[in-house]
């Protein structure tokens, strides 16, 4: 390269810079053509004119068309880069590399339309021109893009033409060039719309009508660009054309092949790019279950994790016994492509910020600003419009939309409770339900930004992975009872038991979490309510000794849909039976009557009403539901070859019979499950035992050193008020988290002790930490302090449950009072407590937090150990001296 000298921008083409009235710094220049032969004696005299004044050229390699530039120009730098890796890395990549260069320069680019071969639909093209233009010009660059004529949808073409500083049509008709600038912005005198001829003379202007004419006829009429038919874009194109092939197929015109091909070009447009979900579309999708995914589509893009979750699974359930046809309830959801969301926070300015977020030093930085900008963002008409077509397709029946992310769900990630749901009861006029339904959508596209989701990518080494957000937009399962919209039970179910409370229980048999109203009961953790854990080998086994204690661990509180008050309410379900009873609902197949609850009531002079007890018993007993989810998760299990884990609802048939309905599956975060056979049993003195809990642990069984003990003392918790005990909570997000150098292993052991239930959104039920302040927590161990009668129930199933699978964190549940368990409290209160030595302001909580610190492991003068038995229902805290 030549010694850099200043000169003013150019083409390269003197009598081309003539007619442009030249270039200005800024400047990016789209090239609109029929072949790519068109562009590369424009991008070739760039190339020259950048060697000849010393200037630096970067050309972004990206597309399967020949190349426009050679290394063989010793002013270009050819920089490869793959699309196919995902939009968000391919944009990233690129504009790291635009910001390295710095100021000034010359950038070519392949052509933008071979994008939408490499899974991009016409929507992101251009979304990647609207961010990158901007960028470009703010360095005060001068950049070329090639766009193929006639081959986008006018929604695409248009952010294009708006954005570009210079648009140029160019022609070849009998070997000889022709342009036709479209837009030149800021420079009135230029020769806008004159088509012009490219000859040894320079650029001269074409004014014969015949020659004209036949210029234009070069590139085919593609009709006016606001038509109707013109609104179609290379993605529906793409799919109209699989249409006509499966149509073809089944008419016996084409053979099975051409189907085939097809859909392997339609898969890499709607399934995340994860290999193992790939492998399972091809196995169990055909070309007609990806075009009806087309069809219930709002937007382009991919439908995400939870959706193919869904889909996946019904086919699966249909090819491995025809039954299943029968049993499953018809699935007629619609779904939101990712490339909505990218577009609604390109449109809303929210692009940036998010980039922000890839930073692992920064990436909570500016989140509530983002996530009010979202809240506050404005949608396409032509997506409004779309929605309204779903909204009339549900009517007035509840609908949910639930995030899909393409991230969420799959192999690698489960993404448990991190990003929202949001129910639309869906009653009134229309413009009230869309008002509803656009801030449920707004609310998921918020969830993305939150700490909580933010943080989980980070733990999990996704921040910087391509994550976008579709959405599925379900049909609530259910019925109307009275006021009250529901199903009659809902749940979630594993494939693996983790939770072996009774010999007798097989844990490859599966274990189902049981609700009776929406399943948000399952999954969501109530603070003050507890589900019906159904073994499947023994569905009769429960955790409970005697029907009092059942009752004290039973469900209270029913998840429903008011569509009175058009909203989601928790109601007792002692309020519900009455109504419920009325509307039909047959009670005794779900719960049990208290008789001698009702008999005491009697006795003490109180109101005679029905007591009823959630349990289950006849459901059980009297339909093949446990029999039916073993198969269905041990078919599942066959065809994801690993554990999975599925969420579902129960509804009720007049003739007694019932339907299943799969609203997710995914896989179960536990693979490994020899991890969860007993540790080697501690050879050690009842005298050195700290702590020793049966009955309720949850986890892998481990033989592991404690390198720091945060215990809670139960009494000074219980003197604190509610604004307090979140102070509290937050200091222990600090403490689990503050880690003196060189003092620990690469990986430290933390055990939190202490009353009640961790995690609880109710402070006089626990302490309230969010589990971003305990993720680096190996064992918690609650006590039942606050509320005799702790149970491992508490987490099983629930989002927060599947977040202590993940990162490896075993649970234990101590009851104070039962039989055979010991707790040693004088051991907390009498070592010595390091509290202020980590964080001296935080002094004030020392009569009630103590920190105990063994650093070193068996190498310590005195060292702490946690022996968990999950087998055995057996866990020990005791220590050693040596």
């Amino acid at each position: 390269m030549r010694e850099r000298t200043y000169a003013p921008p150019s083409t390269g083409l003197p009598e081309l810079d003539g007619l442009l009235k030249r270039l200005r710094l800024g400047d990016n220049v789209v090239w609109q053509l029929d072949d790519i032969e068109h562009y590369t004696p424009f991008t070739k005299a760039l190339a020259a004119h950048a060697e000849q004044v010393g200037e630096r050229l970067v050309y972004f390699r990206f597309a399967a068309h020949p190349p426009v530039l050679s290394e063989a120009d010793s002013a270009v730098m050819i920089h490869h880069t793959r699309p196919e890796a995902g939009f968000e890395n391919f944009i990233t990549h690129i504009h790291r590399m635009i910001r390295e260069m710095g100021q000034g320069g010359y950038f070519v680019f392949d052509s933008l339309s071979d994008l939408s071969s490499t899974c991009y639909s016409d929507r992101m093209i251009g979304n990647f021109f609207k961010l990158t233009c901007p960028l470009l010009s703010r360095l005060n660059t001068i950049a070329y893009f090639a766009l193929y004529r006639h081959t986008h949808s006018y929604h695409a073409a248009l952010p294009i033409v708006e954005t570009t500083q210079v648009l140029i049509d160019v022609y070849r008709y009998k070997e000889r060039l022709f342009v036709q600038p479209g837009k030149i912005h800021l420079r009135q005198e230029a020769h806008r719309l004159k088509l012009h001829e490219w000859t040894d003379e320079g650029m001269q202007r074409v004014t014969n009508s015949g020659l004209v004419s036949a210029v234009m006829a070069t590139s085919p009429w593609a009709g006016l660009r606001t038509a109707p038919y013109r609104m179609v874009g290379l993605w529906d194109k793409t799919f109209l054309e699989a249409e006509a092939v499966q149509n073809a197929v089944d008419a016996g015109a084409v053979l099975v092949l051409r189907a085939q091909e097809q859909f392997e070009k339609l898969v890499k447009l709607i399934v995340p790019r994860e290999k193992q979900l790939v492998d399972l579309a091809r196995s169990y999708l055909s070309l007609r279950d990806i075009i009806a995914i087309w069809k219930r589509m709002t937007g382009t893009g991919m439908v995400g994790g939870k959706a193919m979750g869904i889909l996946l699974s019904r086919a699966i359930l249909k090819q491995s016994n025809p039954t299943w046809e029968d049993r499953l309830e018809l699935h007629d959801s619609f779904y939101i492509g990712s490339d909505v969301f990218y577009t609604f926070l390109v449109s809303n300015d929210c692009w940036w910020a998010r980039q922000r977020q890839k930073d692992p030093q920064s990436f909570l930085i500016g989140n509530n600003r983002v996530r009010q900008r979202i809240m506050e963002g404005a949608f396409p008409a032509y997506i409004v419009e779309r929605f309204e077509d779903v909204l009339e397709y549900f009517g007035e029946s509840p609908i949910i939309v639930r995030s899909s992310s393409l991230l969420e769900d799959n192999f690698g990630n489960a993404f448990s409770g991190k990003y929202d749901s949001v129910f639309c009861p869906n009653q009134g006029p229309l413009s009230q339900r869309l008002e509803q339904f656009l801030k449920a959508v707004r609310t998921i596209y918020a969830s993305t930004m939150s700490d909580e989701a933010l943080d989980y990518r980070n733990r999990r080494g996704v921040l910087d992975k391509d994550e976008q957000m579709a959405l599925v937009v379900q049909r609530v399962s259910g019925d109307l009872h009275g006021r009250y919209f529901f199903p009659h039970a809902a749940g979630v179910a594993y494939s693996y038991n983790p939770y072996v409370w009774d010999p007798s229980i097989d844990p490859e048999a599966g274990v189902v979490r049981l609700v009776f109203g929406l399943g948000t009961r399952a999954v969501d953790r109530s603070d003050d309510d507890y589900t019906r854990i159904v073994a499947l080998n023994a569905p009769h086994k429960r955790p409970d000794s005697d029907f009092e204690s059942m009752k004290r661990h039973t469900q209270r509180r029913v998840d429903v849909l008011d569509l009175e008050s058009n909203q989601f309410q928790s109601v007792h379900f002692l309020d519900l039976v009455e109504e419920a009873e009325r509307a039909g609902l047959p009670i005794t197949l779900f719960a049990t009557r208290d008789l001698q609850g009702e008999r005491r009531a009697r006795e003490m002079g109180l109101h005679e009403t029905a007591q009823w007890v959630i349990t289950f018993e006849r459901f059980l007993e009297e339909t093949t539901f446990v029999e039916d989810m073993r198969l269905l998760l041990q078919a599942l299990r066959e065809a994801y070859n690993a554990h999975v884990d599925v969420e579902f609802t129960v509804g009720l048939n007049p003739d007694g019979s019932y339907n299943l309905n799969l609203v997710q599956c995914r896989r179960f975060p536990i693979q490994n499950t020899t991890a969860l056979a007993p540790a080697p049993v501690p050879s050690i003195d009842r005298e050195q035992i700290i702590i020793h809990s049966t009955g309720s642990v949850l986890g892998c069984g481990r033989l592991t050193s404690i390198d720091r003990i945060i215990y809670v003392d139960p009494e000074g918790y219980q003197t604190l008020n509610e604004k307090d005990r979140y102070r509290l909570a937050s200091a222990i997000g600090r403490l689990t988290h503050t880690f003196p150098q060189g003092e620990y292993r690469a990986k430290p052991t933390i055990l939190l002790v202490g009353p009640g239930r961790w995690g609880t959104s109710t402070p006089s039920l626990g302490v309230p930490v969010s589990f971003t302040d305990i993720n680096t927590v190996s064992v918690v161990w609650e006590i039942d302090y606050m509320r005799a009668g702790l149970t491992a129930d508490l987490s099983l199933g629930t989002h927060f449950f599947n977040d202590m699978v993940e990162i490896d964190m075993l649970y234990v549940a101590h009851a104070v009072n039962q039989e055979d368990n010991l707790l040693r409290r004088e051991f907390f209160e009498e070592q010595p407590s390091v509290l202020t030595e980590i964080a001296p302001d935080l002094g004030a909580w020392e009569t009630v937090i103590r920190v105990l610190e063994f650093p070193g492991g068996r190498t310590a003068a005195s060292s702490v150990y946690v022996y968990a038995d999950s087998e055995r229902q057996i866990a020990e805290l005791y220590r050693t001296e040596r």
